[in-house]
């Protein structure tokens, strides 16, 4: 019986979408599964260009479709922004390889600033470049200042009849050189400080569009270009000011959540592979996963990959039902990003460990996944940039809860037009969250789920009694492992709210809260650790630490839900 966790091609039917999405998402798992395993390895061990998915896309109306919002759909029904169907995407282009997902990823990028945009003329125009199957590509980042956007070189002199002309170079960006518009940031150059920000849309294909190269060597085209006095009419400028900078940062709140679901399809595709493998390989008489380690070390992946998915579909929901008054997917989205693509880290290595030699060759899926995965904690801000960010969050998240109306799971064929108009990127401390404890409170029966509520209570009282002072609030090497028990307590949340909300198989959420606080004492030994932890702190770190509640019959059922994915799946050769 197929595992209903688990995305698989054989049996993929997603019900719970609308006729025209269904169809969609159907078609493109078919499009891959036809083209098959051996066309697409060479396709990414050639670094051939997209053209062939691409052209798949624009005849479908993929991506129009799906990244067009419904106030520039021109009363097209079946286009909006819906993030629980860009999601499922997300994960089918990680299953069959991130040079696809990619490049939708930084289309999603290249759009966020116009569809935040007034302009009504760029945004018509982004509208029928998606219908004619375009890409899009994102010019924030800079070779000399990667994306401290404080600091760009992007210039632009006004040229007298209300537009600019523009000067300067991009780094790190995909698609740059196949974009029908390219979202550019920029400066004046007679404008001083934020006031000076620019948006503005620029065509690939202009003559004073110049690519330079292609800085990664794959299929992924991660351009540098350069514009040589470019002229931007008015009817190209998106933004001005903070609100071009305020753009910048709310186009990356929508495109990092993104992160997770792409990590989420590579692990999955993998996972099969390996323990295919694994069972089928006879060492010393046994098959492999006779021996105790590495069904711990497979278990381990598969119940790791099952809070991947548990946590990123409970958040699209506090991302659909956002808005001005609830904002607390600005909390959510950067754990998706850090905490969720870092498991995806951790799941691959767990099963190479496991099917060693075998991850290497050059006809596997697993080969290109253990590459892959290590990108998704490095884009959209490294892992040390959002755990800086998560932990703007703690105190108001842990001891400091609000009311709200519970937020119901989000599959409706609604526009999440909030994502477009999120207004000013700042005031993150004040957020409020509704009480955590809740979610735990709902599994106390459960004893691993119980530990791990002793830790994050711990937690609280190491905010209230322990927490950093003024001088080791610079510390950023210590404040980052207090944001990696942060990032545990709201991990483990959010997968207890959608636990509930799926009626997940018991076993395996207990099985997975046993590997949760095995991090979280882990974290806490690291934290003892620190140059600058004061005595206080190294106490309260020990005394965090806890061993997770063993039961051999629950791991014994949770290994036969992993032994069954052998054979489960093969991709059509």
């Amino acid at each position: 019986m197929a595992d209903q966790l688990l995305f698989n091609p054989r049996n993929y039917d997603p019900a719970h979408f609308d006729p025209e999405t269904r169809r969609l998402l159907r078609a493109t798992v078919d499009w891959f599964e036809d083209r098959g395993k051996r066309r697409l390895i060479e396709d990414y061990r050639s670094r051939a260009w997209l053209a062939d998915f691409l052209a798949f896309s624009a005849k479908e109306g993929l991506f129009a479709t799906f990244l067009t919002p419904a106030s520039a759909a021109d009363g097209h029904q079946d286009k909006r922004w819906d993030t629980a169907r860009i999601a499922a995407l997300n994960e089918i282009f990680g299953f069959y390889g991130l040079d696809y997902w990619y490049a939708w990823q930084v289309t999603i990028l290249g759009l966020g600033p116009v569809w935040q945009s007034d302009n009504e003329t760029a945004r018509a125009r982004a509208a029928e470049l998606l219908a004619q199957g375009e890409v899009f590509a994102f010019g924030l980042s800079e070779k000399a200042h990667g994306a401290d956007i404080y600091s760009t070189d992007m210039l632009l002199e006004p040229d007298g009849d209300g537009g600019f002309r523009a000067t300067g170079s991009k780094y790190y960006i995909g698609n740059g050189n196949a974009a029908g518009l390219v979202s550019v940031f920029g400066r004046r150059t007679d404008v001083e400080g934020p006031d000076g920000y620019v948006f503005f849309a620029a065509d690939s294909r202009h003559p004073a569009y110049h690519l330079v190269k292609n800085v990664v060597d794959s299929s992924k085209y991660v351009s540098e270009f350069r514009l040589e006095d470019y002229p931007v009419a008015a009817e190209d400028v998106l933004h001005t000011g903070r609100a071009a900078f305020d753009a910048a940062l709310n186009t990356v709140n929508v495109g990092k959540f993104n992160l997770c679901t792409g990590a989420i399809g590579i692990c999955e595709h993998a996972m099969y592979e390996a323990v295919t493998h694994a069972q089928n390989r006879i060492l010393y008489g046994r098959p492999v996963t006779a021996f105790p380690h590495v069904r711990r070390e497979l278990t381990d992946a598969y119940v790791r990959l099952i809070g991947m998915k548990l946590f990123s579909d409970r958040a699209v929901d506090y991302f659909r039902s956002a808005g001005p008054d609830d904002r607390r997917y600005l909390l959510f989205n950067p754990m998706t990003k850090m905490k969720v693509t870092t498991e995806g880290e951790k799941v691959i290595d767990l099963m190479w460990d496991v099917i060693a030699a075998k991850g290497f060759e050059k006809d596997t899926y697993f080969a290109q996944a253990a590459t892959e995965i290590r990108g998704l904690p490095k884009l959209e801000g490294t892992v040390h940039v959002n755990l800086a960010l998560i932990l703007k969050f703690m105190g108001n998240h842990l001891l400091n809860p609000a009311e709200y109306a519970p937020v119901p799971t989000r599959r409706d064929a609604a526009d999440d037009a909030f994502l477009f108009r999120q207004g000013p990127a700042r005031g993150l401390g004040a957020i409020r969250f509704h009480d955590w404890r809740a979610a735990y409170d709902a599994f106390a029966h459960l004893p691993n789920v119980a530990r791990l509520r002793e830790q994050a209570d711990a937690l609280c009282e190491f905010v209230t009694t322990a927490a950093p002072d003024e001088e080791q609030s610079r510390d950023l090497d210590l404040l980052l492992a207090v944001g990696q028990l942060f990032a545990l307590v709201v991990h483990g949340q959010l997968i207890l709210e959608q636990a509930g909300l799926t009626s997940l198989d018991e076993d395996v959420l207990d099985e997975l809260c046993a590997v949760l606080v095995r991090d979280f004492s882990a974290h806490a030994v690291e934290l003892h650790g620190k140059d600058s932890a004061t005595e206080d702190q190294q106490r309260w770190a020990l005394s965090a630490v806890r061993r997770p509640v063993v039961d051999t019959d629950r791991s014994a059922r949770v290994w036969q839900r992993v032994e069954a994915l052998a054979g489960a799946y093969e991709m059509a050769p």
